[in-house]
């Protein structure tokens, strides 16, 4: 297996991870306001967290930014309880022409998620004498990734939604109050004070 393959299996193998499963969870917030009609702007959603998480994965496996892993391992739930209780006052995405409150959330709070695994990937770059290609390889398979989870998720939501006839609003509401459930268990685990 050459460079490229091992880091892109690395980063789908990092958001699908069922016991790291925050991304997950985020990503479901994130989404679970969508239907299949609206996959482009799911699109624009997923690469929009991508951005946020590369930039600061890229930057402090540079080591250009330290961060104190406690904290961020307690923000990280703190951003899926945010987007989920957005989801909850306002169960659809928004209709005007300006950016989505969902698009903000996904590239700033990508921004936290990737500081979680920084410092796993930086041990392993280390070895590596360029880290450019490792991290875009990691990267574009952290994007697959999501897109697998957005995909299912999908699938799962227009079997209940369209075919079984659960009203989308309750079916927001409850995946929303589920996940965000978890973020506060999670959060709890991980107190920072």
């Amino acid at each position: 297996m050459n460079q490229f393959q091992l880091y892109f299996n690395l980063g789908v193998k990092h958001i699908l991870d069922l016991e790291g499963f925050d991304h997950i969870l985020f990503v479901v917030a994130l989404c679970v306001i969508y239907l299949m009609r609206d996959w482009k702007k799911i699109i624009i959603l997923v690469t929009a967290f991508t951005i946020g998480h590369s930039l600061t994965l890229a930057l402090a496996t540079l080591n250009l930014i330290k961060v104190n892993t406690d904290l961020v391992e307690f923000l990280i739930p703190v951003t899926i309880a945010i987007t989920c209780f957005t989801n909850i006052l306002s169960p659809r995405p928004s209709s005007g022409r300006g950016i989505s409150l969902n698009y903000l959330y996904a590239l700033f709070f990508g921004l936290i998620h990737g500081l979680g695994f920084s410092n796993y990937l930086r041990s392993l770059l280390g070895r590596e004498q360029s880290i450019f290609q490792p991290l875009l390889a990691f990267n574009l398979g952290l994007e697959v990734g999501q897109l697998v989870i957005v995909a299912i998720f999908l699938i799962i939501s227009s079997i209940l939604v369209g075919i079984m006839g659960v009203k989308r609003k309750e079916w927001i509401l409850v995946v929303s109050s589920l996940v965000m459930g978890m973020s506060i268990m999670m959060m709890l685990e991980n107190k920072y004070w």
